[in-house]
Formats: C-alpha cells, sequence, structure tokens
C-alpha cells in the first residue's frame, strides 16, 4: 500500500482530533500511541480500529512483535511516512506505529467485585485530581503494587487522553477502574467495610502507624484544592507523609507510590495476598 505522504490527509487529520477531549468523546474513539501502551491495549482486547505505521521508524522487536499483534485484529494498516507519523504522535515518539481505538467502555461501581476468601482487596480513589499525567502515573504505580482497583472520583480529566495513556504505560487498559462521584464511591466503601485512609497534608496519623491489612481505600485529592469535605466523616482516618524540608506537599503520584507500598510491605510481611498479586499469580 502507497504511505499517506500529505499531512492534509483526511484520516491523518481526524486521528489527530483525537487528542482533543471534545473530539475523543464525540467519536468513541482514542488515539493510542507508543508501543508498550498499544501491546496492552490490545492484550486487555480494546478493539483497534486503525493503525499507523512508519516502517523505517519500527526498529525495535517490541514494535514488530506488535506490528504482527495488529495484523491480527482486523483494524486496518496504513503507512505513512516519517513526517506524517510526526505529526500524528504524542510528544517525541519515534517507535512507528499508533492506533486509533474503540474507547473502552466505561466500568460501573457495581462491576467491581473481589474474591475475598482469596485476597484482601485495596482500593485507591483519586478524587478531582486535575492533570492526565498524574492519573496515569498513579495507574502505574497502583499496577505494579498490587492495588486492587482505583476508583476515579469527580474526575476533572478524562481518563483516556493521550498523556495519561503515556504516563500509566498502557496500564490504564489493564487496570479495574471506575469513574463515579464522591459521594457514591464513599457509599459503595462504606457498605463493603473498608477502612478509609484519606491522605492530607494536615493528617494526625502518620501513614508508617496506620494498619493496611485488612480492606483498604486509600484516598487522594487534587494537589491544589485537596479532598472535599465528604472525606472528612468520622470514620475517615486523615493520615499524612512526614514534610521535612520547605515543601508542603508532594505530587500526588509520589505520595500514590509511597502508600501503596506500604500497604503492600505490610501485607506481604503478613502473607496476605491482595487481589494484584492473585491477577498475576505472584
Amino acid at each position: 500500500m502507497p504511505a499517506i505522504t500529505s499531512l492534509q490527509n483526511p484520516r491523518v487529520k481526524e486521528a489527530v482530533r483525537l487528542r482533543d477531549r471534545r473530539h475523543r468523546q464525540k467519536q468513541g474513539r482514542i488515539l493510542i500511541d507508543g508501543a508498550r501502551e498499544l501491546s496492552r491495549a490490545v492484550g486487555a482486547g480494546v478493539r483497534v480500529l486503525e493503525a499507523f505505521v512508519c516502517e523505517p521508524l519500527c526498529t525495535s522487536d517490541e514494535a514488530r512483535h506488535l506490528l504482527g499483534l495488529l495484523d491480527k485484529c482486523g483494524g486496518e494498516m496504513l503507512q505513512v511516512t516519517e513526517p506524517v507519523f510526526e505529526k500524528l504522535a504524542f510528544g517525541h515518539r519515534t517507535e512507528g506505529v499508533l492506533a486509533v481505538a474503540e474507547m473502552p467502555p466505561a466500568r460501573e461501581l457495581s462491576q467491581l467485585a473481589f474474591n475475598e476468601d482469596k485476597t484482601v482487596p485495596l482500593v485507591a480513589v483519586l478524587e478531582g485530581v486535575e492533570k492526565p499525567g498524574n492519573v496515569g502515573a498513579v495507574l502505574r504505580s497502583a499496577d505494579a503494587a498490587g492495588v486492587s482497583a482505583v476508583i476515579v472520583a469527580d474526575a476533572c480529566t478524562d481518563l483516556y487522553n493521550p498523556n495519561a495513556i503515556r504516563a500509566s504505560l498502557g496500564t490504564i487498559f489493564t487496570m479495574p477502574i471506575c469513574e463515579t462521584n464522591g459521594g457514591d464511591a464513599l457509599t459503595w466503601l462504606r457498605q463493603r467495610n473498608f477502612t478509609i485512609l484519606a491522605a492530607r497534608v494536615d493528617g494526625s496519623v502518620a501513614y508508617t502507624e496506620v494498619d493496611f491489612r485488612g480492606p483498604t481505600a486509600i484516598v487522594l485529592g487534587s494537589e491544589v484544592q485537596g479532598l472535599s469535605p465528604i472525606w472528612s466523616a468520622s470514620e475517615i482516618r486523615a493520615i499524612r507523609l512526614p514534610m521535612c524540608g520547605v515543601a508542603d506537599s508532594l505530587n500526588v503520584s509520589v505520595t500514590a507510590a509511597v502508600l501503596f507500598y506500604e500497604a503492600r510491605r505490610q501485607r506481604e510481611g503478613s502473607g496476605i495476598r491482595d487481589q494484584g498479586s492473585e491477577a498475576r499469580g505472584t
């Protein structure tokens, strides 16, 4: 097939529009850039509609393997030149392949299920986080630390922003994740008797003094606004990370990683299997 050479090609222009949230929502499509990200999307069953391929840039084993996967997916393969690929790619990506895919269906809170006979669930709640890169980074840490699920409450960005996909390294397609509002998230956690730990700069308890070994929800808020008042209920414990310098807070993704791994440390020390390790067979 002849390569697409024009930057004004209608297929190229339509794909570039998917960087904008309005067009993603209108079309029900997303743009996935990067060999690892796209491989994980395909592995998770995300339907690829069309793939843009720049053969001279597909030099890595990962990219070549991905081309084989895409060839079996049924989506259309479109060859493009390097200038066209540069226009399509998000940031400075030179792996030579990206794709337009159907937006994965939204998961409801009621669809989050844990086998509590075998595992002890550990859930993260992100409330009002504005930056897609932070959402993606939290998902990446959640995946690595064996978090059971991530609940995005009162989202200020959409999950499938290209920066969120990139920052998550594609784990956004493999982590159990759902969107809801803060009130419904809190009700859901209460009904299931989760211990709810809210990360706050002014928290009364250091995170190392908290027991993460039972069914636990770690709640993290916006760096600008913090958590909303609903997370100040009497049964919710406000926890803090020590701040020894002049900065008064950490990036939300850094805070998340510290808390996720403290939970994992405590659970492994007690021989507790969490949902993430059960899913990975570890």
